[in-house]
């Protein structure tokens, strides 16, 4: 395996056989969202977005307590009305950032998720997480409610319900429970996390990644949308695979009996 560093003084990237694990790196704060942390990350992923050794990405913390567990609130104590908003539009520009980019994302979750930590591993396409690690929203127990999209991507990942009890009492909840609600998508044990994430872009990577991306967008901007529009949306994107080398080099493959060999194109 070839490992690349680039560290800096939030955020730590390691490339690790095609896959960019980011690394949010501020342990001694558990990993709290500043400005300069967001930059960095917000830096990363642009830079990310073409490059074309690396194929899928994984979000995680260093330390061993702490995904993230959320804003820095001593940097937000005293943020005036106008000043939040602008932060929190900040924070909802990368997690958007996040739920639209190239490459398929994977949040690693170590350890707490709390606040912003678990918004912004909930942009990401898939949630790894330890058994019996914390996660939530906790912002009305100190004045606030979410400001980086935590009330809405949360409603749609677990219900309605689910999104009240835990945006309203402020509760935190252990990831096995929200392995049940179906906000985490894998219980993994912290020493293979990073493995079994880079496992599943693994796969990922041996597929059409045309088709890959299309599907990823397709659940992306479906979800809000009504059926019907979204059926047309399904529709057009399904049509234009057979436009593409890919679905050719594909079915050929499947009739041939042979592994595919997929050009992107």
């Amino acid at each position: 395996m070839q490992t690349q560093m680039h560290s800096n003084p939030n955020v730590v990237r390691e490339d690790r056989d095609g896959v960019a694990v980011l690394r949010l790196n501020r342990p001694q704060a558990l990993n709290a969202l500043n400005p300069e942390l967001l930059a960095e990350l917000d830096q990363h992923l642009t830079t990310l977005e073409t490059a074309p050794d690396i194929h899928g990405i994984i979000l995680t913390g260093a330390g061993d307590k702490a995904f993230c567990a959320g804003a820095d609130i001593a940097a937000m104590a005293n943020l005036t009305a106008a000043e939040a908003r602008e932060w929190g539009r900040r924070g909802q520009r990368l997690t958007f950032k996040i739920q639209q980019h190239a490459k398929p994302i994977v949040a690693a979750v170590n350890g707490y998720a709390l606040g912003g930590g678990l918004e912004i591993a909930m942009a990401c396409d898939w949630i790894m997480a330890v058994p019996g690690t914390k996660a939530g929203q906790p912002e009305v127990t100190i004045g606030v409610v979410p400001g980086f999209l935590g009330t809405q991507r949360l409603a749609r990942l677990v219900g309605a319900h689910a999104a009240k009890w835990l945006c309203m009492t402020g509760e935190a909840i252990t990831t096995d429970e929200a392995h049940r609600l179906g906000l985490v998508t894998h219980l993994v044990a912290k020493e293979k996390l990073l493995d079994e994430a880079t496992r599943l872009l693994a796969k990922i990577r041996d597929n059409a990644p045309v088709a890959v991306r299309l599907a990823k967008d397709l659940v992306n901007h479906g979800l809000d949308m009504p059926l019907e529009g979204a059926a047309a949306l399904e529709l057009d994107a399904f049509a234009l695979t057979f436009a593409t080398r890919d679905q050719k080099e594909g079915m050929a493959a499947f009739v041939e009996k042979r592994k595919p060999r997929y050009s992107g194109q």
